[in-house]
């Protein structure tokens, strides 16, 4: 077992090292410079896309698709709006210093870019499987995209997909929750792992069509709820805002408060936990992205664009601004923390907000665990159903229901560190898609654009 063990961490610290990392932020860049900064010009028109009423075609028929832009983006959100940013942050902060957070910002506004292509490229060559429902993202746009020579490549990705939902997606996550609730109200583990394992299969067991309607309600009450808390520290401790903004721009560029001063560790922590946050790249998102209804692939893009912004740039800065401000000495230097993760947020927040702020980091965290456990498993029966087929996709749900009661009761970091591995192994065919299909991108923007300003699309 140990030398599994090492294996998984050496091959670990391959996936995610300095390569992965130059590959996922240089797609960014090279969108961002094809796409003319789109992630720039059109945000607000996105974000608008976003959260306004579906609507319906002229006929009052509906667009072809399962569920509507909000729906896609929250199940999306489900999934993205994790652990990652309560204890992602927090780890990026101690291990790489204040500066962590500027690269994690970095990293967000090229993420968008990615997002976007994703998010067209699933749109644009999706399917609907034997059940009528529509099925996409990187295995589809590798296979229909690139052609049927690169099917190798598909199926590589929907296996990775497959094996990373029963970790990273189901038993991490309810372990998560298990003992943030052990902790804050002394329930046991097993206690926990039977209400969670129930709810979560009267969830997924209905579909992507059950799972987008509970995100719609649990991921904006969560996203709201954490970053008001967050909000009224800020305006609790408005003499610390300046200073904590001036380490975090400082230290991005010097790394003087990690050891030895190495810029590369503070960049390395930022890019790393914002990729890990946002998972713009990593080919998952676009899943969710291709069951939108929507009458053209970049309007459904644009929206998926919006759920980058809206985790690093709103929820993931909070965390790191707020803990920047509770770690600032007297003299108005950082001073690195000794806890780290989820204990370090929690610690945090509730000096800054005495009997209320843990409260907000563990309730935050309970649902960000949850939520993730719902998108996660879409992610997975749509990989499952790929490789395996349709007829697979219920076996594969009652085997990922009973992973999140395993998860609350068994030991993980072996399970952990293979899913992260896993994980991180699935942006690789889908950064090779993104970089081939650039071309694609392009001529849909450009597609939309021109139909929208000759009138053909309305709105």
């Amino acid at each position: 077992m140990q030398g599994i063990e090492n294996f998984l961490n050496g091959l670990n610290g391959y996936v995610w090292g300095r390569g992965m990392l130059v590959l996922l932020v240089g797609t960014g860049i090279w969108l961002t410079l094809a796409l003319r900064g789109l992630q720039f010009s059109m945000l607000f028109y996105a974000l608008k896309q976003a959260f306004r009423p579906h609507p319906k075609k002229d006929d009052g028929s509906d667009h072809d698709g399962d569920v509507s832009h909000f729906g896609a983006l929250m199940t999306a959100l489900s999934a993205t709006i994790g652990t990652g940013n309560i204890a992602g942050v927090a780890t990026a902060v101690a291990a790489g210093g204040p500066g962590a957070v500027f690269w994690m910002w970095i990293t967000a506004v090229f993420g968008m870019a990615t997002k976007y292509g994703e998010g067209v490229l699933a749109v644009k060559f999706r399917i609907t499987n034997s059940k009528g429902e529509m099925s996409g993202g990187p295995m589809y746009y590798i296979e229909n995209g690139l052609g049927k020579n690169w099917k190798w490549l598909a199926v590589l990705f929907a296996l990775f997909g497959t094996i990373a939902s029963f970790g990273i997606g189901s038993s991490v996550q309810a372990n998560s929750v298990a003992q943030a609730v052990h902790s804050s109200f002394g329930i046991e583990p097993w206690i926990s792992g039977v209400a969670l394992t129930l709810i979560t299969a009267f969830v997924v067991l209905g579909g992507i069509q059950s799972i987008a309607k509970v995100s719609s309600v649990v991921v904006p009450f969560m996203a709201v709820l954490y970053v008001l808390g967050g909000l009224v520290i800020v305006f609790s401790h408005l003499d610390l805002l300046l200073p904590a903004l001036k380490v975090i721009l400082g230290d991005a560029f010097t790394g003087q408060a990690v050891a030895g001063g190495v810029v590369g560790t503070v960049i390395r922590y930022g890019v790393a936990r914002g990729v890990f946050s946002n998972e713009a790249g990593m080919g998952s998102a676009p899943i969710a992205a291709a069951a939108a209804k929507t009458d053209h692939p970049v309007r459904q893009a644009l929206v998926s664009m919006t759920g980058t912004f809206l985790d690093t740039i709103i929820v993931c800065s909070i965390t790191g601004i707020v803990l920047v401000m509770g770690l600032l000495g007297a003299d108005g230097q950082f001073v690195l923390p000794e806890l780290k993760g989820a204990a370090l947020t929690t610690q945090t927040f509730n000096a800054l907000l005495a009997g209320w702020g843990g409260w907000i980091v563990t309730i935050g965290l309970i649902f960000f665990a949850y939520s993730t456990i719902l998108g996660w498993c879409y992610y997975g029966e749509k990989c499952a159903g790929y490789v395996f087929g349709d007829k697979f996709v219920k076996p594969y749900r009652v085997i990922y229901v009973a992973t999140v009661m395993l998860g609350t009761v068994m030991s993980l970091d072996l399970v952990w560190t293979a899913a992260d591995t896993f994980n991180g192994l699935m942006a690789v065919p889908n950064l090779i898609a993104l970089l081939l299909l650039s071309g694609v991108i392009v001529k849909e923007t450009r597609d939309f654009k021109a139909k929208r300003a000759s009138g053909e699309l309305e709105y």
